[in-house]
């Protein structure tokens, strides 16, 4: 391979969910940059924010999650079958969020068994919170050197901000009922909730006490213990337009400095770049790979 060229990968989780992937760089990297895209995008989305990282020392894989698109199969090793594996439905309608763990856990693995001994991740979007979840809940792996968030915004700050007629508390009550009627993977109705979600996964992504609500700048009490238990170096970059803040970008960048509590900590505003960092992907580029330079040298 080429220090640019690309490969196909199909990854295996714990769970024995097969995930697919695309692997960008030379076969025998020092480290691995793992970008984990957020809600339906997919392996093929936003390439321009990592993919020109890739070197010979350096692979970047982007791979489909559970989030990807908006309802999508994906299928399960079961050895017991005919054809070889289960198939289920996920997507930003049907995903659970902590599976996010086992997603993570795969790549990981497949990083790792590839002789890969330093590690990134770079979240964007819900892959932030993704990002931040996975690393807390896998304990200390010395092999993961730092983490990235791109955007990391809060959906519930976000929902509150756009719910204009009341319909957030009314989708709310429906989706509690529709899971403690064992109902939590049927869609919200759409004359409720404008969005394709089932009741967990509305749940997940629009209320305060979620687990996938992170970043808790919406709750000024809340204590965003989550957050604050990364202690390896993060970057945070933050984009000044986003269109899902409720405040100003300045008001959440201050957030982040008093909430993240790793010692190496650096949070950045791009002007006037939007959520999706579109036009503004070389601005992206020049801060990841500054700060991987100063990662590398400690």
């Amino acid at each position: 391979m080429t220090e640019k060229s690309c490969k196909v990968i199909n990854i295996v989780t714990p769970g024995k969910y097969i995930l697919n992937g695309l692997w960008f760089g030379g076969n025998s990297p020092k480290r691995a940059i793992i970008f984990i895209h957020g809600l339906t995008s997919n392996v093929f989305a936003n390439h321009d924010l990592v993919i020109p990282l890739a070197d010979k020392n350096t692979a970047v894989i982007t791979f489909n999650n559970r989030g990807h698109d908006m309802i999508a199969k994906i299928h399960k090793v079961d050895k017991r079958k005919k054809k070889g594996y289960t198939s289920e439905y996920i997507g930003e309608t049907h995903e659970v969020f902590t599976d996010c763990v086992d997603d993570i856990q795969g790549v990981v693995n497949f990083v790792r068994k590839s002789g890969v001994k330093e590690i990134y991740l770079v979240g964007q979007s819900t892959g932030s919170h993704k990002s931040v979840y996975y690393i807390t809940r896998r304990g200390k792996r010395k092999f993961i050197k730092g983490v990235v968030l791109l955007s990391p915004m809060s959906d519930y700050a976000s929902a509150l901000k756009f719910d204009k007629k009341g319909q957030l508390k009314k989708a709310t009550d429906v989706a509690r009922k529709m899971v403690e009627e064992g109902r939590e993977h049927n869609l919200i109705p759409l004359d409720i909730w404008e969005q394709m979600d089932d009741a967990q996964r509305f749940l997940s992504l629009y209320t305060p006490e979620s687990e996938e609500e992170i970043f808790t700048y919406a709750q000024p009490v809340k204590i965003p213990s989550t957050l604050r238990k990364i202690k390896i170096p993060i970057l945070v970059i933050l984009a000044e337009k986003d269109e899902y803040r409720d405040r100003s970008m300045k008001q959440i960048a201050e957030w982040f400095k008093k909430n993240v509590k790793a010692r190496n900590k650096k949070i950045v505003i791009l002007e006037n770049a939007a959520h999706n960092f579109k036009g503004n992907e070389k601005d992206v580029l020049y801060e990841i790979g500054a700060w991987l330079r100063t990662i590398t040298l400690m």
